[in-house]
């Protein structure tokens, strides 16, 4: 049961910081406690945990123009922030997550502008249905998130800029172009400004759990602890993961999400591989390339050796499933 709300607004735009901060209060988060954490990215492309960056943004047009390429711990897909974007995490313990309840703060904090919002499927939240805020989940041991954008001002052209949507996932979701699909929230209140979406939210947050925020400042924080996080966040590495020399790519869009896998075969046999998606869950990407490394480059053996990879998650079984029975319709 949350018994303490806590709220914290970051006033800088390094979004390397900022997920930092969001990962430093992740694992600080008290068991009774619901944290805000509210905060923006400038002219930024946040990637998920398995995407390939090279494909989901134009990373050289993005560089030239300043920009940030950063990759958060959740799953989905990637997104755009610029300024006229604020961010939003909700970091609990996890016998005390409640996504509905969560989401209901941020519709609340729209109500206030005359504005009606609704959830749509698991990660959306719709004004006339079109998509302001899109959301995303992370868990470790008992610590979870789940964050999300809240469109109020966001550069709509610049959004389509830099972004590489794929037409299929696009066509999978019954419309065909970014811009169709998205809106500002200043679009239905043009009175709407940072501060007070911030309020409003703010209010929301205690109403909703009818409870007083205790607001803590961004300098109170473990500087140290931020600041190797943020190392951590900026890294190439982190941004960028693995680049194999594969001979072999096949993708496919499944309800759950776009899986693009790429292999590096030898002698018949899978040396290297590297696994691709946007899907919300996170673990079982790692999980199944550790299970195809030196398995034999055929359909037969690929399908083998996924089966027995271990997953615990039963929506991650449905998912391996898939994978299974794509492979065996697949000419490898």
């Amino acid at each position: 049961m949350i018994e303490k709300i806590t709220y914290i607004e970051s006033r800088q735009t390094y979004p390397y910081k900022n997920l930092a901060v969001e990962e430093h209060l992740l694992l600080n988060c008290e068991k009774n406690q619901c944290i805000l954490y509210l905060w923006q990215n400038r002219n930024t492309i946040v990637i998920g945990r398995n995407q390939n960056a090279w494909k989901e943004c134009l990373v050289s047009k993005l560089e030239a123009d300043d920009g940030f390429i950063v990759r958060r711990l959740s799953g989905g897909g990637a997104v755009y922030h610029d300024l006229g974007n604020l961010n939003f995490t909700f970091l609990v313990n996890k016998d005390n997550y409640n996504l509905d309840k969560q989401l209901q703060v941020i519709i609340e904090a729209v109500a206030k502008f005359g504005i009606t919002a609704v959830k749509s499927g698991r990660n959306d939240i719709l004004i006339d249905g079109k998509k302001f805020s899109g959301n995303a989940f992370y868990e470790t041991g008992s610590q979870c998130y789940h964050h999300g954008t809240i469109m109020f001002n966001v550069n709509i052209d610049e959004l389509s800029k830099y972004l590489t949507v794929s037409k299929e996932k696009l066509k999978s979701k019954g419309v065909d172009s970014v811009r169709s699909r998205v809106a500002n929230l200043t679009d239905f209140n043009k009175d709407i400004t940072l501060e007070s979406l911030k309020k409003s939210l703010f209010e929301a947050f205690e109403e909703v759990y009818n409870l007083k925020a205790n607001v803590i400042e961004f300098e109170d924080l473990d500087q140290k602890d931020i600041e190797k996080r943020t190392a951590h966040f900026a890294s190439w590495d982190v941004i960028f993961g693995k680049r194999i020399d594969f001979q072999h790519e096949v993708s496919k869009r499944f309800e759950w999400g776009q899986l693009l896998i790429q292999f590096n075969v030898d002698s018949g046999f899978i040396k290297d591989i590297a696994m691709f998606s946007d899907a919300m869950k996170t673990e079982f990407v790692p999980k199944l390339e550790q299970g195809l490394k030196n398995c034999k480059y055929s359909r037969r053996e690929i399908c083998s050796a996924l089966e027995g990879v271990s997953l615990l998650d039963e929506s991650e079984k449905a998912m391996k499933k898939d994978i299974i029975l794509w492979f065996e319709e697949l000419d490898l």
